[in-house]
């Protein structure tokens, strides 16, 4: 069963993302980034070629011929799907394929509007039996 993980109350979204998947990649895992649409695509490739500010998080698109052999995919296209460790969702709404993924990554930013949409993306995962982990990011900033 897919892990689903909340990571609750961050100040900026985008940024969490590109820490989150830094992580992930330092740990030889390989994440897809699941955006909303073209423009967030391509904020977030530009965030992933400078965040974090030291170092590159090797990325491409999902139709990419490197996709196979590249560690993070962000798109806002599902097909086609290179791997199946993590996903994280940028979207307002949960993924029709995120039960083909070992790992589901929710960020919830600060924004009233954005905690509600995933208000109802926790209670969907939880009303189908996923165990969730919630991470206050918020806490540690305060």
């Amino acid at each position: 069963m897919t892990q689903i993980d909340f990571y609750t109350h961050t100040p900026d979204k985008y940024h969490t993302a590109c820490v989150l998947c830094a992580k992930a990649v330092a740990r030889g895992m390989r994440v897809m980034v699941y955006t909303p649409d073209a423009e967030t695509t391509e904020k977030m490739d530009r965030l992933l070629w400078s965040t974090p500010a030291i170092s590159f998080i090797p990325h491409c698109r999902g139709a990419d011929r490197l996709a196979s052999v590249t560690p993070v995919i962000v798109d806002h296209l599902a097909d086609p799907l290179a791997h199946d460790e993590i996903l994280l969702n940028l979207r307002p709404e949960h993924p029709m394929f995120f039960s083909r993924f070992h790992r589901l990554i929710e960020i919830v930013s600060q924004d009233e509007a954005d905690r509600t949409t995933a208000r109802e993306r926790f209670r969907f995962y939880r009303d189908r039996g996923y165990e969730i982990n919630s991470h206050d990011i918020g806490h540690k900033a305060r």
